[in-house]
């Protein structure tokens, strides 16, 4: 038998993530998108919960730029600025560019830098 607190638990955590399962990921992955990188863009994950951060179609290489401590990424064609909570410290990238995982529905999902110098 379950606990009061424990199926309130359950019913809040259910109710809290509907909203995710309501905004499937819109995006096709990037033109000219190498499979063989499918498992790494996969295996990012959100620093505070442990979720899968996107997949190929909702993760892509970008341009940055840091602003004071801040990183900013260039998205749906205006500078955003990364959440702290967001960033993702990873010396793994083999794009080399940095990569954000973004959705319109969400925003920032995820942000790698780029191991380009």
């Amino acid at each position: 038998m379950t606990s009061a607190p424990a199926a309130l638990f359950i019913v809040t955590s259910i109710i809290a993530a509907s909203p995710l399962a309501a905004f499937p990921a819109l995006a096709a992955p990037p033109e000219n998108a190498d499979p063989a990188l499918a498992p790494w863009f996969q295996s990012l994950r959100q620093p505070e919960t442990g979720m899968s951060c996107c997949d190929i179609a909702d993760c892509r290489p970008t341009d940055y730029r840091t602003v004071g401590d801040q990183y900013e990424v260039w998205v749906d064609n205006k500078w955003m600025t990364v959440p702290p909570r967001r960033i993702l410290q990873r010396a793994d990238n083999p794009v080399g560019r940095a990569v954000v995982c973004w959705t319109p529905q969400r925003g920032i999902m995820c942000f790698v830098r780029g191991t380009e110098t």
